[in-house]
């Protein structure tokens, strides 16, 4: 296992803004799957689902996260559905620690509901939508070394969270329970 520190969770759950303060608190570089995706492809995570489908966009993920496990010293923030391919968890937990962020449905709810850029909730931005979504990924993100609930916890918390997680020798594959 490498040193690096690896985000996993539900859309809407803090991974890219908790990711980048980790980072810099760390002095680790920080990479996002799906702006990774967006370098790529030369369009939007937006477009890709229009023009291609989620089947394409699934499929560019998975050539980023074999690209982004290459890489040490980094805190990656994964897409929300990084969890929907086997293979791009075992490949993430072979990079480093994986922490998985949660929150209440209500609150992922508030914090997406007014954005444009979720192409899963084009159509349905609803609340229910979303535990619809949750449920078909219910237990998939169920493969993390710790579990942070973001629903009360402002970005400086969560972060001071992991790090004392760290410190007191989390990531040794000791899957601390949801």
């Amino acid at each position: 296992m490498n040193d690096n520190i690896v985000l996993i969770g539900f859309m809407g759950t803090g991974k890219t803004a908790v990711g980048r303060r980790l980072a810099k608190e760390l002095g680790k570089k920080f990479i996002d799957t799906d702006k990774e995706v967006e370098k790529a492809t030369g369009l939007t995570v937006a477009q890709v689902f229009a023009k291609y489908g989620e089947t394409r966009f699934r499929s560019e993920e998975a050539l980023v996260i074999r690209k982004v496990v290459e890489e040490t010293n980094c805190v990656i923030a994964a897409g929300g559905g990084v969890v929907l391919r086997r293979e791009n968890v075992e490949l993430l937990r072979s990079a480093g620690v994986v922490i998985c962020l949660t929150a209440d449905p209500a609150v992922i709810h508030e914090r997406v509901k007014r954005r444009n850029n979720r192409p899963l909730l084009k159509k349905d931005k609803s609340l229910k939508r979303i535990e619809e979504l949750l449920r078909e990924r219910n237990g998939l993100y169920q493969v993390a070394d710790y579990y942070l609930d973001t629903t009360h916890a402002s970005v400086e918390e969560l972060v001071q969270q992991i790090i004392d997680y760290l410190r007191q020798g989390g990531g040794q594959n000791d899957q601390s329970t949801p």
